[in-house]
């Protein structure tokens, strides 16, 4: 085990087309995480995925116990990878995420998953206020379109602009090609 863990942040099925809440280039972002995902059991990292259930059958997704709220198959963990469920946007809320991470020595975190604007923002922030080193692979991360005060912003703006403000003091963002490229 190295001091490096991989989080797999919401990359379930109610994102993806046919989905209750589709996220633009899901397909992409996912696509990406899963070489993320199996970069980092090649390299003995440790492997968390998290998901999210609201706590409400009627939530608009990641409905309790629907195949909606389950981890994609793209990304499916494997015996020994730690699975935690989560109920709010950042993944250490409420989550045994920190002292497991603290627990095993892990000092650097590598960020994948959705929402940009949500999920992704809250758990990469977090990791940074907890100490760690955060690096967060922003072409496996997919948004939504989303509308604010009558003005309509589309995922490709919404994405940047949470990948800039993390860029800025929260993390080291790389795409796919050059994450695996260097490391």
């Amino acid at each position: 085990m190295t001091d490096t863990a991989l989080i797999l942040v919401d990359i379930q099925n109610d994102y993806f087309d046919g989905g209750r809440w589709t996220l633009n280039r899901m397909d992409q972002a996912s696509d990406n995480a899963a070489k993320v995902l199996a970069h980092a059991r090649k390299n003995g990292h440790m492997i968390v995925h998290i998901h999210h259930e609201m706590l409400s059958d009627d939530a608009p997704f990641f409905r309790p116990g629907t195949s909606g709220a389950e981890i994609h198959p793209k990304v499916a963990p494997q015996a020994g990878e730690e699975v935690f469920l989560k109920h709010a946007p950042n993944s250490f809320h409420n989550t045994p995420l920190h002292a497991t991470l603290s627990g095993r020595g892990i000092t650097k975190v590598i960020i994948v998953g959705a929402m940009s604007q949500i999920c992704i923002d809250a758990t990469t922030r977090a990791a940074s206020d907890f100490g760690y080193t955060v690096t967060l692979v922003h072409d496996a991360c997919a948004a939504r379109d989303v509308e604010f005060d009558g003005v309509a912003v589309p995922a490709e703006q919404v994405h940047a602009a949470f990948m800039s403000a993390l860029s800025f003091g929260y993390a080291t963002l790389l795409d796919c090609e050059s994450f695996l490229a260097g490391s």
